[in-house]
């Protein structure tokens, strides 16, 4: 059930980009995406209801795009990182794989300048 809390409150932020975002939160979410990933294209084998799968899968997608982005400046703030090194996964393989780089960190104990902790609050 947890991890269905974390995706909707991770929706309630739907485009808030300040703040920090604990690792779980971000993780929990992902995890979500990449779920939802894999039952709208196996959902899309299916001979006849296939293109409405597709569809929704896209629909699903592109609402999803923003909280994508929002959770992971806001997972960047939490170790210390501005939300613009976010672009760094335009680099094909080498912007991603410092991505997770950075997601899998411990965020910073004390407040930073984006706020403060998650985790203690």
């Amino acid at each position: 059930m947890e991890l269905i809390e974390n995706f909707v409150a991770v929706l309630r932020k739907y485009a808030v980009f300040s703040g920090r975002a604990r690792r779980r939160e971000y993780w929990l979410f992902m995890l979500c995406g990449i779920i939802l990933s894999v039952v709208f294209n196996v959902l899309g084998l299916i001979p006849g209801l296939g293109t409405v799968f597709n569809v929704l899968y896209f629909i699903v997608g592109a609402a999803l795009f923003i909280p994508f982005i929002s959770v992971g400046v806001r997972r960047l703030h939490d170790v210390g990182r501005p939300g613009k090194h976010y672009l760094v996964v335009l680099i094909p393989l080498v912007g991603l794989i410092l991505l997770i780089m950075w997601t899998v960190k411990e965020g910073a104990p004390e407040a930073n300048e984006y706020g403060p902790n998650p985790k203690a609050a």
